[in-house]
């Protein structure tokens, strides 16, 4: 497909933000403002990035712990989320999640978790009533190499085949399950594959081409909103940053092989494309950097002079009997 110029800065604009607001979590975490865990998507911005762009407003995203990304290209605004991480009551669950339970449901995202598959049965169920009120809205799982072993996994995919749901599955494949190598408890290591087995397409997708994850996800969610059914999209990426920060970075993975998937990196790779193919300028590339790094910087001050929640809100959507 042609992916006009304006469709392409959008998403180079949009995956910098994110790995922007990211760089700046864990400037934040390193001095002490992050009081729990920060689990970064710095080198996987394309995925979150390539499969929102098609969806609106009303179609829900359901993520895993390393949803920084996915919030921030759904539409939840970077001081939402730098203010949940500071545990602020203006962050988006009012600075109750934090890093892994982030929620925006007027923007369509319906939360991270760090349950293991967890999005993909509830993936289903919302695309399950999509398709009983008769909606034309799309549903996505996005989740890691890790819970495509999970038994979430076959029993959901097996679920939406079987009634033709509205529901995209995004396998973000970054080759380790925290610190497990993907293809050391898969004699496959290829996720897609296993689609057919379930009677719905699977696509493996270079996970750092954002314009390749934005052509797969274009045909995935047209698919899924006319009724054809669910898709099964392996993005093979990567994170150069630790599981989680704080974390070792080396020690089950080689400083080479983090170099080189650096080298590889979505958003230099799109800008070098921008150039080349002349949609855009180095001088308008600059604009857009600091235009980015304007907002992340307010983003910043704005969860620095948010108060903390109130002490008497404790017990706030606390379900009791």
């Amino acid at each position: 497909m042609s992916i006009p110029g304006t469709v392409q800065l959008a998403l180079y604009r949009q995956m910098l933000l994110i790995r922007r607001t990211e760089e700046q979590l864990v400037r934040s975490y390193q001095l002490g403002l992050i009081h729990g865990a920060c689990h970064t998507c710095i080198g996987q911005e394309a995925v979150a990035v390539g499969v929102c762009a098609h969806l609106r407003p009303d179609d829900l995203v359901f993520s895993t712990h390393r949803g920084h990304g996915h919030a921030l290209a759904k539409g939840v605004p970077p001081r939402a989320v730098i203010a949940e991480l500071f545990g602020r009551a203006t962050g988006c669950s009012g600075g109750r999640g934090g890093s892994m339970h982030l929620f925006a449901p007027e923007v369509g995202l319906m939360g991270t978790s760090g349950i293991v598959a967890a999005s993909i049965l509830q993936a289903v169920g919302a695309a399950y009533a999509f398709s009983l009120l008769k909606q034309e809205r799309v549903s996505v799982a996005f989740f890691g190499d890790g819970a495509a072993n999970n038994g979430a996994f076959h029993e959901g995919i097996n679920m939406a085949s079987i009634w033709q749901l509205p529901v995209l599955f995004v396998c973000e494949n970054n080759l380790y399950a925290t610190e497990v190598p993907f293809a050391s408890v898969s004699r496959n290591p290829d996720v897609a594959v296993r689609a057919p087995a379930y009677g719905l397409p699977g696509q493996v997708i270079d996970g750092n081409d954002v314009l390749a994850v934005y052509e797969a996800a274009a045909e995935a969610v047209q698919r899924a909103r006319s009724g054809a059914g669910p898709t099964l999209l392996e993005c093979k990426t990567y994170r150069t940053r630790p599981h989680s920060e704080g974390m070792r970075d080396t020690g089950y993975r080689s400083a080479e092989e983090v170099e080189a998937w650096k080298a590889r990196c979505p958003i230099k790779g799109l800008a070098a494309y921008l150039l080349s193919e002349g949609t855009a300028t180095e001088s308008e590339l600059a604009q857009i950097e600091a235009e980015v790094q304007a907002v992340v910087e307010e983003a910043l001050a704005f969860a620095e002079r948010s108060p903390w929640p109130d002490p008497s809100t404790l017990t706030d959507h606390v379900y009791s009997l």
